[in-house]
């Protein structure tokens, strides 16, 4: 069992993280010790793991709560997960052509910083700023 600041280190969040996902429903209330400390169990620990690696892959808090309710056996009618997953990966779509057009739009920059660098060394004025570029 271990206490906020150490379940915040080893998982690299901030104290107030915590609380807060307690206070929302995404954890449950951990015990505690008589003086009133939360106690995190390691079933706590992986919840918070998982959590994290969720929002750190795109996921929105309130998806990652009907997965953890997947989880606990109260899951919804497979239509209305299928919807939401499909949803998902309309939007996770939708950001990589959006990123595929941010790179599409950088890389001739690039190449124009290469070739002034080229041209007229380290110390050069950059080109990508003058407005005739962008």
């Amino acid at each position: 069992m271990l206490q906020v600041g150490e379940v915040s280190h080893k998982l690299g969040l901030n104290p107030q993280t915590l609380y807060f996902y307690e206070r929302i429903g995404l954890i449950p209330k951990p015990r505690r010790t008589e003086s009133g400390y939360r106690l995190y169990e390691e079933a706590d620990i992986e919840r918070l793991a998982f959590i994290t690696r969720a929002k750190a892959l795109g996921l929105t808090l309130d998806e990652i709560k009907e997965v953890l309710l997947l989880q606990n056996g109260e899951a919804p009618p497979c239509h209305e997960i299928h919807s939401k997953l499909v949803s998902k990966v309309s939007q996770i779509e939708e950001a990589i052509a959006q990123l595929q057009k941010l790179k599409s739009e950088l890389l001739p920059l690039i190449l124009h910083c290469e070739n002034n660098l080229a041209e007229k060394g380290q110390s050069a004025n950059c080109i990508v700023f003058q407005d005739k570029l962008l």
